[in-house]
């Protein structure tokens, strides 16, 4: 880590620690197995700007409107950049987007006062025990004055937390241990597995799923937001190739700045296809249609979980464990050691092998 990145970090802690100085309140404290009342209304907070983070947040809302009687009235802050994630999910009442640049203004930051007339009866601070997120923890105790404030049981954003809970031990699964969060409320029982709305999808994807009705195809997508952590695109390639020998044509799908990388999977892979440009909803249709995705650790690959697409993620130099969906009908794979390890050596010959295996487990 850089010293300013280092300095950063140790500032933000010190704003924590100094926070729950001011915002302390005797008589919020709760002890661990404390009987906590029904809710009347739950806000889960997490403004992260990333695509799989907002979904990561939908087996909580889940578990509230599945585990709990009477459901709560489940409201949702997200960063700005990602309410449309969220929008129009059915397990969620309202979703908040929320600017945090200028929570350094605690109680008068735009947005905070609207919150806190909101009268939340539990906050969530939905952020992770591996490191301390001192801006959801802080957005959580300021939106819930009177609220009941959970979070992770992790020094020193644990101070601003009215019940902080410790992390499993039995796994280090994101989505897993994110639910967990929620056991006070529902006595251990949790809903499992992301989820997303029914897509709605424009004309022109429209009549491309129609084309593709009734005909054995899968979704590549071989792009993602940080390039050190994509498999190489001649391995995309591979498995489109492979994918082909199959009976299965490669529907190679791209994001914003991705079209080159898609087009040189395709001209690698006689028989795959490039994709029409397709937003999140439009995505997500054609990963339910097909069936099928093959994908790097990125947005989509938890997108294509949420929508029950079996999917097939390759991980390079990222926790498989943490961030995967290792449970059927999904596979996750860690290539990292033959990309750098091997140096790349039978990287091809791989994941066309993985491609072949994973179709093979699928029904016919």
């Amino acid at each position: 880590m850089s010293w300013h990145k280092r300095l950063e970090s140790w500032a933000k802690l010190a704003l924590a620690f100094v926070a729950s100085a001011l915002l302390w309140r005797p008589g919020r404290r709760r002890r661990p197995g404390t009987p906590l009342p029904a809710p009347r209304k739950v806000l889960l907070v997490r403004p992260d700007n990333r695509v799989g983070e907002a979904l990561l947040t939908t087996p909580l809302m889940r578990t509230l409107k599945a585990h709990h009687h009477p459901a709560p009235e489940v409201h949702v802050l997200v960063h700005a950049k990602v309410a449309r994630v969220l929008n129009g999910h059915p397990d969620a009442d309202v979703i908040i987007p929320f600017d945090r640049r200028r929570i350094w203004m605690g109680p008068l930051a735009p947005g905070i006062a609207a919150l806190r007339r909101a009268r939340y009866d539990v906050v969530v601070d939905c952020a992770n025990w591996e490191s301390p997120s001192v801006t959801s923890a802080l957005v959580s105790r300021l939106a819930g004055p009177e609220a009941v404030v959970i979070g992770p049981d992790l020094w020193p954003v644990s101070r601003l937390h009215s019940l902080p809970v410790p992390a499993r031990t039995d796994t280090r699964n994101e989505a897993v241990q994110r639910t967990h969060l929620l056991t006070p409320l529902t006595n251990g029982a949790v809903a499992r597995g992301l989820s997303f709305r029914e897509p709605t999808v424009g004309p022109a994807i429209r009549a491309y799923l129609d084309v593709l009705a009734g005909k054995p195809f899968a979704v590549i997508n071989p792009g993602g937001r940080l390039g050190p952590r994509r498999i190489p695109p001649a391995a995309f390639a591979a498995a489109a190739r492979a994918l082909v020998a199959l009976g299965r044509t490669p529907i190679v799908t791209w994001g914003p700045g991705e079209e080159a990388l898609a087009r040189g999977v395709v001209d690698a892979a006689p028989g795959a296809e490039l994709a029409p440009a397709s937003n999140l909803d439009e995505l997500a249709a054609l990963m339910r249609a097909a069936g099928f995705t093959l994908c790097n650790n990125t947005g989509p690959m938890h997108l294509s979980v949420a929508v029950g697409a079996p999917t097939l993620a390759f991980f390079l130099r990222m926790d498989m464990e943490r961030w995967g969906h290792a449970y059927a009908p999904h596979r996750m794979v860690d290539l990292t050691p033959l990309v750098d390890g091997a140096g790349g050596q039978g990287l091809e010959e791989r994941a066309a092998e993985e491609v072949r295996a994973f179709a093979a487990s699928l029904p016919s």
